[in-house]
């Protein structure tokens, strides 16, 4: 750092995102993508409705608003939308917690939510995983704290119901539960329909992984109309035109196509459990992903040689060096083809091994 880097930010430990190699003649299973990109029909309409580029986006995005508004059956003022979910995450942050109201959440878990505390001066508590890794609700109850929880939890796959999410809700009445659903419609049951009944619950998703939009940087927020006021406070604070016009055409675009990302979810569904019996079959233990991902470790070997090992190869998956998952493997869910290459190359390191 320079010597004009302010103190505030003296101890700040950035967060590490996966490696984005330059050349794309990897397997790449380390960031949590989707291996298929939008549909054509979902492009055509983009480029048909793409707003002047020498213009500034419309900044109240109500087109692409309101359809997600009518795809989960809520007011359209209850949606905010950011650039990616992490920004949302971050306005989270902002306008909910202080040093008054401190943040809560897993010890285990999204690797930004430390960050955007220490970022905004936050105290927070992590609330530690029970021995299999899952998340109890009575661990959250009445804890006068704005909780911060990825359901399926990142990087385990792992998933709460919407009764469970629900109890933690209505056991902390006078803080906000922040529910980050980046890998709902892989198996999880999203929150959402709970924002008409409970004023303290925020839901947060991403364009991202379901929706094959990475690259463009688009996440919503579906909460009460109160709770959407606050978020805009902070949005128009810092960049009222935070999402380009080409996002919000694509964006709009795939929504108008849900069909073919109800599509991809099956297939890379169907990929996971491929994947997961034939790593199980090698000996790997494997939780249960309600995610695009899986957890798993081998007794055969170490977590980061696997990860070095498949990297020499030419294979990207994410090593995690924190401990208590140290020896375990997040492991995307790609194409068919990928998860054989991927396949291939773990069957043949653990040959070299014995």
């Amino acid at each position: 750092m320079s010597r004009f880097f302010s103190y505030k930010y003296k101890d700040l430990v950035p967060y590490t995102p996966g490696e984005q190699p330059k050349v794309l003649n990897v397997t790449k299973l380390n960031t949590n993508e989707c291996p298929f990109p939008p549909s054509e029909k979902a492009m055509a309409f983009a480029r048909e409705h793409l707003r002047p580029l020498n213009l500034y986006p419309e900044i109240r995005c109500i087109d692409l608003r309101s359809r997600l508004a009518e795809l989960h059956g809520i007011d359209v003022d209850s949606i905010i939308l950011g650039n990616g979910s992490d920004e949302l995450l971050n306005f989270s942050f902002m306008a909910f917690c202080d040093d008054r109201k401190q943040a809560a959440f897993p010890s285990i878990s999204y690797g930004f939510y430390p960050v955007y505390a220490d970022l905004n001066h936050v105290p927070y508590t992590t609330i530690p995983l029970r021995a299999d890794f899952t998340i109890a609700p009575e661990d959250y109850f009445d804890l006068h704290r704005t909780i911060f929880i990825a359901n399926p939890n990142a990087p385990t796959g792992l998933a709460l119901t919407r009764s469970q999410v629900e109890e933690i809700v209505k056991h902390n009445p006078d803080s906000v539960v922040v529910i980050d659903e980046a890998y709902v419609d892989f198996g999880g049951e999203t929150c959402i329909p709970l924002i008409k009944d409970y004023d303290n619950l925020l839901v947060v998703q991403t364009f991202s992984k379901s929706r094959s939009m990475a690259g463009a940087r688009l996440g919503f927020a579906a909460g009460s109309k109160a709770l959407i006021a606050d978020l805009n406070a902070i949005k128009y604070s810092i960049n009222p035109y935070n999402v380009n016009s080409m996002t919000l055409a694509v964006g709009l675009g795939v929504l108008l196509d849900e069909e073919t990302t109800k599509a991809n979810c099956r297939t890379i569904m169907a990929n996971r459990a491929y994947t997961t019996a034939e790593l199980q079959k090698l000996g790997f233990e494997v939780l249960p992903s309600s995610s695009n991902f899986i957890f798993a470790r081998s007794e055969q070997i170490g977590g980061k040689e696997l990860y070095l090992k498949l990297k020499e190869r030419g294979v990207l998956i994410r090593h995690f060096a924190q401990p208590g998952i140290e020896e375990w493997s997040r492991i995307t869910i790609g194409t068919k083809e990928q998860m054989d290459i991927f396949l291939k190359n773990v069957r043949e390191i653990l040959e070299e091994r014995t």
